[in-house]
């Protein structure tokens, strides 16, 4: 018979508890299980020692017959410093998928293009003979005169009363 130490989920419905028991592997998850040796409450907060409660005694006998924990409970007797959980490594995991890959290239010549056309018209510019008027060229601001400085200045100010209503 193949025994595994892992999970058995009680609880209500988006309120887990599990059991960490002793079962025969081919039983269900919430089936009949050998032994509990511990519990855990992931609702608690990661500090909280009640958040995982193991029997290292049991524990331990558990693995000498045999047993083979799950991931997570490996991770638990880690923590407990009763058995050593090898570190896993995958590479690929960060990497990002074909068509992340494909949108990258796409922005990637699209910003490529988008610095070739600039750098044409920064030559275009500087190719061009500058005006040589005293005129100003098109496009270029004039200094603002009469009314419509009058109206320039009213619109920076803030309207009557606001800095009142600001401050208080």
């Amino acid at each position: 018979m193949a025994i595994a130490l892992r999970l058995s989920r009680g609880g209500a419905k988006k309120r887990p508890y599990y059991r960490i028991v002793a079962a025969d592997s081919r039983k269900p998850r919430d089936g009949k299980y050998l032994e509990q040796i511990g519990t855990y409450n992931p609702l608690l907060a990661k500090d909280d020692e009640k958040r995982v409660q193991l029997n290292e005694d049991r524990a331990r006998y558990w693995l000498g017959v045999g047993a083979q924990p799950s991931d997570r409970v490996a991770r638990f007797l880690d923590a407990a410093g009763i058995r050593e959980r090898a570190a896993r490594n995958n590479p690929n995991k960060a990497e990002p998928g074909e068509k992340a890959k494909e949108r990258a290239e796409e922005k990637a010549a699209k910003i490529a293009e988008a610095e070739e056309a600039a750098k044409a018209a920064e030559e275009a510019t500087a190719e061009a003979p500058a005006p040589t008027t005293d005129e100003p060229a098109e496009g270029s601001e004039t200094p603002a005169t009469g009314d419509e400085a009058a109206v320039e200045s009213t619109a920076d100010e803030p309207a009557e009363g606001g800095e009142d209503k600001a401050e208080g």
